[in-house]
């Protein structure tokens, strides 16, 4: 399975050091876009997805994983960031419709 990177360069930079894959991106649009496209492949395992970018398009996230069981899709804070509050109760309560 594939581990793939998404968000910025110095995000992305940090993963594929690790060995990683990363896509580089600029605006949430494109970063949900490119998930989506990687959602449909089988290969990929794990999406690690920049939390600046994706707390602009969270819902739509919670509604892939809602649909998919994999890949996995964990949200992370930027190398400049600090880390924000996730409410997972709430989120797994939205993943689930109750």
């Amino acid at each position: 399975m594939r581990i793939v990177a998404v968000g910025s360069r110095t995000f992305v930079a940090g993963f594929k050091i690790a060995g990683a894959e990363g896509i580089e991106v600029t605006s949430p649009e494109d970063a949900l876009n490119q998930i989506r496209i990687l959602v449909n492949n089988p290969e990929v395992g794990l999406i690690v997805v920049s939390e600046d970018l994706s707390s602009q398009f969270r819902a739509q996230l919670n509604e892939i994983r809602a649909r998919r069981a994999t890949p996995l899709i964990y949200e992370l804070p930027p190398p400049t960031g600090r880390p924000k509050r996730i409410d997972y109760r709430a989120m797994l309560r939205e993943v689930l419709g109750i």
